[in-house]
């Protein structure tokens, strides 16, 4: 996978040349530039051609219902407060309970969609629905770190970080992984988009909803540009020395890299996250304009603007979680009515600008939830079934994958691992799954690395 910059060598050897002829501040930068290319976010050959360049991780925390949202079960109509006989997370577990939504079918493959989604209705037929996803876990951090790492357990690199380490990044001037969080912050922390045991260069970094998105990037006012490049410069020579000493040490080696990407990032995040730029339309395709949406829509937009700019991966968190215990009912209400125009915006926006071609697009959460009650209308934790869908780049939209029981208790027809999804994400990167590992503590690891199948049947 790692592939090399053969002009890197020359080009440096032309600045040192011509050194005389730049000022001593332009020759450190770009110097520092093309170091940084020729570093571990440099792009990098894929293993045969791949049908996407980014992905965008649409992540519903707290777990989204799959037979209240797109995998509607007649069974539970027709046996709505019956009993069964049925093992849950919390224990006493409720009757069977139908769903609080009415479903309808939309476009040309006729997929289900509740009431509350109409927006993400509108592009079922570029969506393939994988309905009988199973984990290990029924509590939400081990879940947590299963979807983002395949383990359910902390100290294993996220699937955003094995992207990066295989492919790098397209923008020097931007990290190859972006996390965009959450006003509450995300159950398990950020060992969900951790590096683990790769270079600390490919965890995610996290660009905070509120507020300042990038805590400490600002240059100080009082620091001219030439000051704080000769600080870098030192700051390099220093460090440069350090590791000479210290071959084979890859978070120093990080470290350094840190802080040119973070001097790099000035101007171009500053740039980035500036949204008043969009147009009136934009900000209102993308639901800016309502106050209920305007969080979701606003990370949605800055993802577009990201892999636009050639970040690899862009995880996009939802605020709240959709952990209802009790009030199914309000709780999904109100997230879809957070995330419906957003979604329907962004996959309106990257086809109308020709990127959906090149981006897969991932939504789903990190379990299901249980077709009993519990609470005061609510659903207990369900790992044994639940839905994610997939669309943009080399997914055959319009198409389903997987069953779950009459109930959507548990996966039944082609039941599919978290590994299975890493696999099948990995695949239309263009990276063979088995083939990316990493030799750590005697022994090599890849992402998928208990098992994995590419889910042919969803791609074109």
């Amino acid at each position: 996978m790692r592939a090399t910059d053969t002009s890197f060598l020359d080009r440096r050897r032309f600045l040192h040349r011509a050194g005389a002829g730049f000022g001593m501040v332009a020759l450190a930068d770009l110097l520092a530039r093309d170091s940084a290319r020729a570093g571990p976010l440099a792009p990098k050959a894929t293993h045969f051609p791949a049908k996407a360049k980014a992905v965008i991780w649409l992540f519903m925390e707290g777990a989204p219902s799959g037979v209240d949202l797109f995998d509607p079960k007649p069974a539970l109509d027709k046996n709505d407060g019956k009993r069964v006989k049925i093992d849950v997370f919390n224990g006493n577990p409720g009757p069977l309970m139908k769903s609080p939504f009415k479903f309808r079918r939309y476009g040309e493959s006729g997929m289900w969609v509740c009431e509350k989604y109409p927006g993400v209705a509108k592009h079922v037929d570029q969506m393939a629905f994988v309905k009988s996803l199973s984990t290990e876990s029924n509590d939400h951090v081990p879940a947590l770190y299963q979807i983002n790492t395949g383990i359910p357990r902390p100290g294993f690199p996220s699937a955003g970080a094995w992207v990066t380490y295989g492919l790098g990044s397209v923008n020097e001037n931007l990290p190859g992984f972006v996390v965009l969080g959450n006003r509450s912050g995300v159950k398990g922390g950020p060992i969900n988009w951790s590096s683990g045991f790769l270079p600390s260069t490919h965890q995610g970094t996290l660009f905070r909803p509120e507020g300042n998105p990038v805590l400490n990037l600002r240059r100080p006012p009082d620091v001219a540009t030439a000051d704080q490049r000769a600080q870098l410069d030192l700051m390099a020579t220093l460090n440069g020395a350090h590791l000479r000493d210290r071959p084979g040490e890859p978070d120093l080696s990080a470290r350094i890299e840190s802080f040119e990407l973070a001097y790099r990032m000035q101007g171009e995040a500053a740039d980035l996250l500036d949204l008043s730029k969009e147009t009136a339309a934009a900000r209102k395709m993308y639901g800016l304009d309502d106050a209920k949406a305007r969080s979701f829509g606003t990370k949605c937009l800055t993802a577009r603007r990201l892999v636009e700019r050639g970040v690899r991966f862009v995880q996009v968190y939802s605020d709240g979680e959709w952990d209802a215990h009790s009030d199914l009912a309000g709780n999904h209400a109100g997230h879809c009515a957070a995330t419906d125009a957003p979604i329907d915006g962004l996959l309106t926006d990257l086809k109308a600008r020709g990127l959906l071609d090149s981006t897969l697009v991932i939504w789903g959460g990190e379990f299901g939830r249980m077709p009993v009650s519990q609470g005061n209308g609510g659903r207990d934790h369900n790992p044994h079934g639940f839905l994610t869908w997939m669309a943009g780049a080399g997914i055959k939209g319009g198409t389903s994958y997987g069953e779950t029981d009459e109930f959507g208790h548990k996966a039944v027809t082609d039941r599919t691992s978290v590994h299975d999804l890493h696999a099948t994400m990995l695949h239309l990167l263009g990276i063979e799954h088995k083939k990316l590992t990493h030799f750590h503590n005697g022994r090599q690891y890849r992402l998928t690395d208990v098992a994995g199948d590419v889910l042919s049947k969803i791609l074109t």
